[in-house]
C-alpha cells in the first residue's frame, strides 16, 4: 500500500479528514462504500461500459473508457456522494463565508456546493499514464487559493500501481501556477474495491498507466462550489424521473437549488419547487 497517502477508516473524524485535505491535498478512506452498495453500482454502470469505445484520444485516454451522466444510470450513489467524509469535507472546506456590502448592511453569504463532473472510468491494458493536471482548471483558479472543487474516486475495482491507481502529487495544491508537475513526484493511488480517494481541485494528479491484463474500474463524482458552472450539465445529463428517485438532499446537489446570492433561481425562487411540482396545473408561483 502506498505510504505517501494517509489513509483513515470510514468512521473517521470529520476534523481529522480536513486537518489531512487541507495539508496534503489528498486523502484514502478505506472501505468508503459497503458492498452491497458496490455491486449495485456494478449491475447498473458496467453494461454501458461495456458498450462504449475507447474515448480516443491523448488526454481522455486511448485505451480508457469513460461513461458520464451516472446519477441517471443508477439510483445508488446517495451513500457515496452524501459520505460525511465526502460531502462533510467539501462542505467544511468550501462553504466558508464571505462579506459583502449590500447598501450600509455588510452580510455574510455562504456558498452551496454542487454535483458537477461524474463519469465511470475504466483504465485498460495498454493505457500509458495520463497528463498530470489540476480539475479546478476549468474554474481559472490561481494557486495557492481558496478550493473551488472537492472530488472523490470510488474505486469499484482494487487499485494498484500497475493497474491505472491514480497518480497524486501531495502538497501540490499549495504550489504557485508557474511550478510545473514532474511525473516522478506523483504517487500511485493504491486501494481495495470500495474504498475512496479524495482530493482538492488544486492537487496534481492523473489517471495511472496499465499494465496488468485486467482493467481498473473506478467512479469519479466532483463537487464544485455552487457558484460556478458545471462541468457536465446534470439537467440534461439526468432525466427529472432520476433525479426523483434520490432524496432532496441529492437532488439540491444535482442543481435544484439556490445559491446565495441569488444563482441558480427560477422565476426568483428555490428551483426545488419546480422539480417537485408533477406537471399537472399551472407552475408553483414565486412566494412574495
Amino acid at each position: 500500500m502506498t505510504a505517501g497517502l494517509r489513509r483513515v477508516a470510514p468512521d473517521s473524524g470529520l476534523d481529522e479528514a480536513v486537518e489531512i485535505l487541507e495539508r496534503d491535498g489528498a486523502l484514502v478512506v478505506e472501505d468508503l462504500a459497503d458492498a452491497d452498495t458496490l455491486k449495485a453500482l456494478w449491475e447498473d454502470l458496467s453494461p454501458a461500459l461495456e458498450a462504449r469505445d475507447y474515448s480516443g484520444d491523448w488526454y481522455n485516454g486511448t485505451r480508457t473508457r469513460r461513461v458520464s451522466s451516472v446519477f441517471a444510470r443508477t439510483d445508488r450513489l446517495t451513500p457515496v456522494v452524501t459520505h460525511p467524509l465526502f460531502l462533510g469535507s467539501a462542505r467544511r472546506i468550501m462553504q466558508q463565508p464571505v462579506h459583502v456590502w449590500i447598501g450600509r448592511s455588510r452580510t455574510a453569504l455562504v456558498p452551496t456546493v454542487q454535483i458537477s463532473g461524474t463519469q465511470a472510468i475504466q483504465i485498460h491494458q495498454g493505457q500509458g499514464k495520463q497528463p498530470l493536471h489540476r480539475d479546478d482548471a476549468l474554474h481559472l483558479r490561481r494557486h495557492p487559493g481558496p478550493t473551488s472543487r472537492v472530488q472523490l474516486m470510488l474505486a469499484l475495482s482494487d487499485f494498484t500501481a500497475d493497474n491505472g491507481g491514480t497518480l497524486v502529487i501531495p502538497g501540490s495544491h499549495h504550489w504557485d501556477d508557474e511550478r510545473p508537475p514532474h511525473a516522478e513526484e506523483a504517487i500511485p493511488t493504491e486501494m481495495r474495491a470500495g474504498s475512496g480517494l479524495i482530493w482538492l481541485g488544486g492537487v496534481y494528479h492523473g489517471g495511472g498507466a496499465n499494465t496488468t491484463d485486467t482493467p481498473r474500474t473506478g467512479l469519479t463524482i466532483a463537487l464544485d462550489l455552487g457558484n460556478l458552472r458545471q462541468e457536465e450539465n446534470q439537467y440534461l445529463a439526468v432525466p427529472r424521473e432520476s433525479v426523483l428517485a434520490y432524496p432532496e438532499e441529492v437532488r439540491r446537489l444535482l442543481g435544484y437549488d439556490r445559491c446565495p446570492p441569488g444563482l441558480g433561481w427560477y422565476e426568483m425562487d428555490d428551483p426545488y419547487l419546480l422539480l417537485e411540482h408533477d406537471g399537472t396545473g399551472p407552475r408553483p408561483a414565486p412566494v412574495p
